[in-house]
């Protein structure tokens, strides 16, 4: 599990403020801490409900993962880091991901026109939350909030600035192929506030002519490598 409780939810922004942080000082470097850095790349197929999908059903795209991943002997080595009060709670989590900023998105467009469209964009995922259900492989279960902006350009239906925020469900399997590199296959349910297709950013229906749901299959490869910082 990753977060569960405000609590808990203090308890890791305590312990990830902690470990994230570089002190400039020698003197005030207590020691070190080496952290896996997880970065992942792969194809991602996007399906726009509604005309957008009845006009070509895949855009393709690519799925981004940038994190510092801090397992459980790393949550466990650093839990003196933590208030005492917090400590029981950090060693219920059996990971903590983070990325190093929100500005690096999840997600590109990146689809040229094959039958009737194109779409072209970057969405990002500035927070979210997760379960995981499984060790190994690892299978989670989370929740993002999300900003999407893509521009989607159709023969038939116009052009389309589409941006929104929104959020999403997702489903990810991990594979662990050796400690440094592994496979994940997922799906991401994204859900909109709807914008009308051919319209402007602020137009919002009717319905049935919108975008407001982006559905997302993806394969990621991912590389780790060890990053040491002075705390």
């Amino acid at each position: 599990m990753k977060l569960t409780a405000p609590s808990a939810l203090r308890a890791l922004a305590t312990l990830v403020a902690t470990l994230a942080t570089a002190l400039p000082s020698p003197a005030a470097r207590a020691g070190e801490v080496t952290v896996p850095v997880d970065v992942g790349v792969g194809p991602a197929f996007h399906f726009v409900t509604g005309p957008i999908q009845d006009a070509q059903l895949v855009h393709y795209g690519l799925k981004v993962s940038v994190a510092a991943v801090l397992d459980k002997a790393t949550l466990e080595a650093n839990k003196g880091r933590v208030p005492a009060k917090y400590r029981g709670m950090v060693s219920k989590l059996s990971e903590v991901r983070f990325s190093p900023s929100i500005f690096i998105p999840d997600t590109l467009f990146i689809s040229p026109k094959v039958d009737d469209t194109q779409m072209w964009g970057i969405s990002w995922t500035p927070f979210g939350l997760g379960l995981t259900l499984a060790e190994v492989p690892r299978v989670r279960l989370g929740a993002d909030l999300r900003l999407t902006y893509a521009f989607i350009g159709s023969d038939r239906l116009g052009d389309t600035h589409f941006l929104r925020p929104g959020i999403d469900l997702n489903l990810d399997v991990e594979i662990p192929v050796t400690e440094t590199f592994l496979v994940s296959v997922g799906w991401t349910s994204q859900v909109y506030i709807p914008q009308k297709v051919g319209g402007g950013v602020l137009e919002t229906g009717p319905f049935e002519d919108t975008i407001w749901h982006i559905g997302q299959a993806y394969l990621m490869l991912h590389f780790r490598f060890p990053y040491t910082t002075h705390l």
